[in-house]
């Protein structure tokens, strides 16, 4: 019984000795190797087809695959289908940050493009606040002292001549067009512009305004001239014909 037992167990040690024996094969080996890391090597494929391909172990792997051999399968080859997605992935991480430094220029140039063409912003534009403000501020309603220094009787010239309509049609129309360029989207430097325009335009209103005051005052001077002409030569006339009466009557009388 004894030795039943001893030879049982030294059966069963030199089985486990063998089942721990290393596997190698070639052929396994060749293949993990050019699936993974490898080149593909043509030589390495076997069995080879013998002498005048009459290897029968070789059409019975390769008969149904003739081509496998040629064909590199490997993932990480140059045409490999994990070294293309590897490709396509620098691609697009390349077209990504392409596109977000595209749309980054983009928002600047929207951004600029606000500050610059708002009108939100017009009334903090600093030329605005330092000059055109106050320069342009007689626009803003119309000016009750434009008739100051004129009497009633040039005020009257004035008016019946249309000029005080004139004047206040002008002053509206450019009013209305300051109003239109401060509410309006443009480049700043078209509104900056578009100021002094009116300004020049408001500095020409107002010298042709006081010209025709100026006018007023000469043409009421005139009218005022005129009549005391006109009644001085009636005031002669009348004179004159008094005197013609005279000779009339004395040569009457004469012949009496």
């Amino acid at each position: 019984m004894r030795l039943f037992i001893l030879l049982f167990s030294c059966l069963v040690v030199f089985s486990g000795a063998n089942a721990q024996q290393n596997i190698h094969d070639e052929h396994i080996v060749n293949q993990q190797e050019r699936m993974v890391f490898k080149s593909w090597d043509e030589d390495k494929f076997t069995p080879k087809a013998g002498f005048l391909g009459l290897n029968p172990l070789y059409w019975i792997t390769w008969g149904l695959h003739p081509n496998y051999p040629d064909n590199d399968l490997r993932p990480l080859s140059p045409l490999g289908p994990q070294s293309v997605r590897i490709a396509l992935s620098i691609a697009m991480s390349t077209a990504e940050e392409n596109h977000k430094l595209h749309s980054d220029s983009i928002r600047q140039t929207a951004l600029s493009n606000l500050f610059t063409h708002s009108a939100v912003l017009a009334d903090a534009d600093p030329l605005w606040i330092l000059y055109y403000s106050s320069a342009l501020s007689p626009l803003g309603a119309f000016p009750e002292n434009s008739l100051q220094g004129l009497s009633d009787k040039e005020v009257g010239y004035l008016e019946q001549s249309g000029y005080i309509s004139w004047y206040q049609q002008q002053h509206a129309q450019l009013r209305q067009r300051l109003q239109v360029a401060r509410g309006a989207n443009m480049e700043r430097g078209s509104r900056i512009l578009y100021y002094h325009r009116l300004l020049l335009e408001y500095r020409k209103l107002l010298a042709g305004w006081e010209d025709k005051k100026r006018l007023s005052k000469s043409m009421l001077q005139n009218k005022v001239l005129f009549e005391k002409i006109l009644n001085r030569n009636q005031s002669i006339k009348r004179k004159k014909m008094s005197d013609i009466e005279i000779a009339d009557q004395v040569i009457k009388n004469s012949k009496l």
